[in-house]
């Protein structure tokens, strides 16, 4: 490779981790195009995806009311969007000139923040690596500072959210995390006006913790008796406590609080990344879900103790599955399943388990399945849900085959 194309890029992406340290999060902008001229990369632009992952807005660094400006790309049906949905880079042209652009992902780890853009002098693959590098660090540079600023939230929001909803997405892990042994991946719908719906997960060593909760009612009492079950399953989760006793500490801390009046459905579960053994608890909620291969899917049947608040006496009992290399375990909430049409059909579990199968059939990354699942069923209910909808998938990765599809 060229020397002097070495050192650019090396200028390029030392001069902007230097500047990360201190730079406001609406400086990020004018930063970037600093750093990024030491490459003769030039015009760049960073693109946020919205909250539902419907549009990608510009980031233009101009305050809190930034987004009253900024440009917007459809995810659907647009160079930006194609290279968001595919985690690919994605070259066109724009102007009578035809100048050539370069599209990329912004990806940390494979948590999908949006796409950058760049002119660029060509299309070769040492542009295409040059770009993707940069766009990596951009994408680092913006976690670090997206925490301490209210422009980063107003720019992902199109409309406005409720209280409920704010305490909820305050409190949910990153929508993804991926290693070289699992990708797991969450959504929650209605984004906006989520209130009852929850999920959780972390990596202890080798071992994957995942949880779905579901809170009676859709108010703020609801978010808030889900946050309590959250905290409650971090807490004991980190003190080594099994399934079954941290849904037991669940229930205990629920019934302090609200006295028997507020009650939590919910599945604990652990996948052992090692050898593939997966153990859950149900209280009281759908059971969960595996799917292996392009064809087969079952439901994995446990005895459900009571929804945890209403203390009816009930054992949790906990139990287990092998899973296979490439198999997925989904957690869910029954407004998924519920969602119903204008005719008064229900979404389904057919119809969700065969979604799932369809596409990863087509090589979809696991965020990209699950946000064209939640298209889906919107576009089942008319647009509009009137339930809490959430999905938790886990997927067990196949080492052989991790070449040869995105994450």
């Amino acid at each position: 490779m060229d020397t002097h194309f070495e050192r650019g890029v090396l200028a390029m992406l030392v001069s902007l981790l230097d500047a990360s340290h201190l730079v406001a999060f609406n400086d990020i902008p004018q930063e970037v195009n600093r750093c990024a001229a030491m490459a003769d990369l030039e015009d760049v632009a960073i693109y946020l995806v919205d909250i539902q992952q419907e549009v990608l807005r510009e980031m233009t660094g101009v305050g809190l009311d930034a987004k009253l400006d900024a440009h917007e790309c459809a995810v659907e049906g647009t160079l930006a969007g194609r290279a968001f949905q595919y985690g690919q880079p994605v070259f066109g042209t724009e102007g009578e000139q035809g100048r050539p652009q370069c599209w990329v992902p912004l990806i940390k780890g494979t948590e999908r923040l949006g796409v950058l853009r760049a002119d660029v002098a060509d299309d070769s693959p040492e542009t295409q690596r040059k770009v993707e590098r940069f766009a990596s660090m951009v994408a680092l540079v913006l976690l670090a500072r997206r925490r301490s600023s209210d422009a980063y939230p107003r720019l992902l929001r199109t409309k406005r959210m409720g209280i409920a909803a704010e305490q909820e997405w305050q409190l949910m892990p990153p929508r993804t995390y991926a290693d070289t042994h699992v990708v797991i991946s969450g959504v929650m719908e209605p984004a906006y006006e989520v209130g009852g719906d929850a999920f959780d997960y972390a990596m202890a060593g080798e071992v994957a913790h995942l949880a779905v909760f579901d809170s009676m009612g859709h108010d703020t009492a609801a978010g808030i008796a889900a946050n309590l079950a959250v905290a409650t399953y971090r807490n004991r989760r980190r003190r080594d406590f099994g399934l079954a006793e941290t849904s037991v500490e669940i229930e205990r801390v629920l019934i302090e609080q609200f006295g028997g009046d507020q009650y939590v459905t919910g599945v604990l579960a652990a996948l052992d990344t090692r050898d593939g053994v997966l153990t859950w608890v149900n209280r009281g909620h759908p059971p969960p879900i595996v799917i292996r291969g392009q064809r087969w899917s079952t439901v994995l049947e446990c005895p459900p103790a009571h929804p945890m608040g209403t203390d009816l006496g009930l054992e949790p009992v906990v139990c287990d599955e092998q899973l296979e290399p490439g198999d997925r375990v989904v957690l869910y909430t029954d407004g998924i399943i519920e969602a119903r049409n204008h005719s008064g059909e229900e979404f389904g579990l057919d119809q969700f388990t065969d979604f799932l199968i369809r596409r990863h059939t087509d090589r979809l990354s696991t965020p990209e399945t699950l946000r064209r699942l939640v298209r889906s069923i919107l576009h089942h209910h008319g647009g509009k849900l009137t339930d809490d909808a959430t999905v938790l998938l886990a997927e067990r990765i196949d080492s052989e085959a991790i070449g040869r599809r995105r994450l």
